[in-house]
């Protein structure tokens, strides 16, 4: 495992400013812990200090079958583990504790990096035992995140699908989607690929603190409109709506995705399982003292009483009257303002799993 530093400002101790998390919890695998009240004998500072690392792994495999019933997706796959995009309430930040990492600050500033996924993903596409179906981009954590602009991890598997003739989607909080149009629009020519931009709202002040390392909602939408204008299938996901924080945000943010092409929408209400129940609490109440109580509350009644859900069928959408009036209000402004495609499925008939014999075959 390597491990790679790559250093960004330092805001100060008090206020962790440019991340989603406000604290560090011990992984609940991990039985040594750092404790940050013995200052004397321990080095405070390393816990404070403003850094992201990159930890290069190498999987024997990279596509995951997934087994919930209410995703949509058979496979996902996710070439990066942990997110610097630092969204508060991710789901994602449950599996970093898999790798002995927190799920609060650690699972922004330690993003592990499947080095050799292009590889692994060939020899599992060449297997004449594959049976193809379209895979999410990603399941987890965002494919799209800032060290995809250096690492291109993201575009490589893009071109191995296009390769293989493989369908794949794509759900993204960033902007730099659109740097990889010209690999989408021979993969839209094929029905190969589909997008989803994830859009929480429309108050930048709150994407600040809600997703503090995201592209903004206007770049967002401009990189929908661009693909749809070239022909890319996009969509928009309103996820998660958090009650009293964004729900507010449905119509407009359906109206603005409308209008920039989107073809499909989807959302989820807001449920705080595991690690994620405690980080997002410290950070609303940290945040926003005023009405704390109240959006907690609301989070909790969409549950049973409950921040977190795993039932299947009821985990996504909530149950309850605050649940009920946001999902009603979803309904409405998409019949409003999103003109959906119909019967529209991703192709798995043109793979071919000889696509390396294909490129042997030209020498």
């Amino acid at each position: 495992m390597q491990v790679v530093s790559r250093a960004v400002a330092d805001f100060g101790p008090s206020f962790f400013k440019g991340r989603g998390a406000q604290m560090n919890p011990t992984s609940r695998f991990d039985k040594r812990q750092y404790r940050s009240d013995l200052p004397a004998v321990l080095d405070e500072p390393l816990l404070q200090k403003e850094q992201t690392e990159l930890i290069y792994t190498y999987p024997k495999t990279v596509i995951n079958k997934v087994e919930s019933e209410d995703l949509g997706f058979t496979y996902s796959m996710n070439p990066y583990q942990g997110c610097e995009h630092g969204c508060i309430y991710c789901y994602a930040r449950n599996s970093h504790p898999y790798w002995g990492y927190s799920a609060g600050l650690d699972f922004e500033r330690k993003i592990i990096v499947k080095k050799n996924i292009i590889e692994v993903l060939e020899k599992t596409f060449s297997k004449k035992s594959w049976k193809p179906r379209p895979i999410m981009l990603s399941g987890n954590t965002d494919c799209y995140q800032p060290i995809e602009q250096e690492l291109e991890l993201t575009r490589k598997i893009l071109m191995t699908c296009l390769k293989y003739k493989h369908p794949v989607s794509i759900i993204t909080k960033n902007s730099l989607v659109k740097r990889d149009l010209d690999l989408l629009v021979r993969l839209a020519e094929q029905q190969l690929v589909s997008v989803t931009m994830s859009i929480t709202g429309v108050d930048e002040k709150m994407r600040l603190l809600l997703e503090p390392r995201t592209a903004s909602y206007k770049s967002r939408l401009a990189a929908m409109e661009t693909l749809t204008r070239y022909g890319v299938p996009c969509g928009v996901m309103v996820a998660p709506v958090i009650p009293g924080l964004n729900n507010y945000d449905i119509p407009a943010v359906l109206e603005q995705a409308g209008n920039a092409g989107a073809t499909h929408a989807g959302m989820s209400i807001v449920r705080l399982n595991g690690a994620v129940g405690d980080i997002f609490k410290d950070w609303l109440y940290k945040t926003f003292p005023d009405r704390a109580e109240k959006v907690w509350a609301q989070v909790c009644d969409c549950h049973g009483g409950n921040e977190h859900d795993s039932r299947f069928g009821v985990r996504l959408r909530g149950e309850g009257k605050i649940a009920e009036s946001i999902q009603q209000l979803f309904k409405l402004s998409k019949s409003r303002y999103i003109k959906e495609q119909e019967n529209f499925n991703l192709n798995c008939e043109l793979f071919n799993y000889k696509a390396n014999d294909v490129q042997l075959s030209l020498f």
